[in-house]
């Protein structure tokens, strides 16, 4: 399989650039290719222009601007994120990755009918979140309905592509995590990639 594997942490010593490169190391092991995205060493530019936004609902949108990143996604069997979470929610680059990248015409395009939109990624038959978050398990599932991972898997997931395998890796309670606690998530990473 081609995949993407995009990196969303502007710290290269960070424990998600560990993840990612766990990540590429088990898929790579597999026979997999890995198309390595990181948005800070790319220079993203996570911003929605006003010309792209003035034109969203144009046929064709025009995606020159990005043409590049839709290109790799376009080419891609299966997308792999890797991203610690802050409040709850995506880091900025990545949650722009998703307004830029995931436009009409490559995500998704608008059903002329009504408000439904049809999935375009038909070509992505895998999601794989690997992700981080500071706060406990039982403070993001039980308190905060694990937001991200409903936004993943009932919105980016289920509205851009149909039939895809889904999955979320998470380490919960990233701030205390001990060294030990974290081995043992990159090997349930590597274990988990290498299976695919």
């Amino acid at each position: 399989m081609q995949i993407l594997l995009v990196l969303a942490h502007p710290l290269p010593e960070s424990f998600a650039a560990s993840v990612a490169r766990t990540a590429r190391e088990a898929l790579e092991g597999s026979g997999h290719v890995v198309d390595l995205l990181d948005l800070y060493a790319e220079d993203f530019d996570p911003r929605l222009s006003e010309a792209e936004r003035r034109t969203y609902f144009d046929t064709p949108y025009d995606t020159s601007a990005v043409a590049d990143i839709v290109a790799r996604l376009q080419s891609a069997d299966g997308l792999i994120l890797v991203f610690p979470q802050w409040w709850f929610n995506f880091p900025a680059i990545l949650k722009g990755f998703f307004d830029r990248i995931f436009a009409p015409g490559v995500a998704f395009t608008h059903d002329a009918a009504g408000g439904r939109i049809v999935p375009e990624l038909t070509n992505i038959r895998l999601l794989y979140a690997l992700t981080t978050t500071g706060s406990p398990w039982w403070l993001v599932h039980l308190y905060m309905g694990n937001p991200v991972r409903r936004l993943l898997k009932r919105g980016i997931a289920n509205l851009c592509s149909k039939k895809l395998v889904f999955r979320m890796l998470s380490l919960h309670d990233m701030d205390r995590a001990t060294e030990a606690r974290r081995k043992a998530h990159l090997e349930r990473v590597r274990k988990a990639l290498a299976a695919i």
